[in-house]
């Protein structure tokens, strides 16, 4: 079993290891195909794998068993579900940038507080006490190039 939780952007190590140890005769088995991918073309390319490798996919939200996606009418029914999610996922993001701008022309939005900022003058004093900015950076929790950049701006 392989399981992973992480975000539409991050590197999806789990997942490349489940594609690599299927085996043919195997049963892909996911939890919601919008999970498995983001886009119509990463589906494609996923299923291509498989399809590669003789395995099936099963999605367990279908409710109706494994998916074979060697059948014509299954490979349509995935389709529709990541293009379905592709949809709703443009439109909660178009909401979002729409309340966004809403409430900044209301003056009631004004982004998330910068958190290196808060924490300049412990930057400062640890670099005067001879502390390398890696170090800064992990003691405090902040990335090295954000320390670099608090460092910068003393010099400026």
């Amino acid at each position: 079993m392989f399981s992973e939780q992480v975000s539409s952007v991050a590197e999806r190590a789990q997942l490349e290891a489940a594609l690599e140890f299927v085996r043919e005769g195997d049963e892909f088995v996911v939890t919601k195909v919008d999970r498995l991918a983001r886009s119509s073309a990463h589906l494609n390319d996923i299923v291509q794998r498989l399809e590669k490798k003789g395995v099936s996919l099963r999605v367990l939200s279908f409710g109706k068993g494994a998916i074979n996606t060697k059948s014509p009418q299954d490979k349509f029914f995935v389709q529709m579900m990541v293009a379905m999610a592709e949809f709703e996922r443009g439109i909660m993001l178009e909401r979002q940038r729409e309340g966004i701008a809403k409430a900044k022309r209301e003056g009631k939005y004004r982004g998330r507080k910068p958190t290196v900022q808060a924490k300049a003058a412990q930057i400062f004093l640890l670099h005067r006490e001879g502390v390398s900015p890696s170090e800064i950076a992990k003691r405090l929790g902040v990335g090295r190039a954000s320390v670099y950049r608090v460092l910068a701006s003393s010099a400026a």
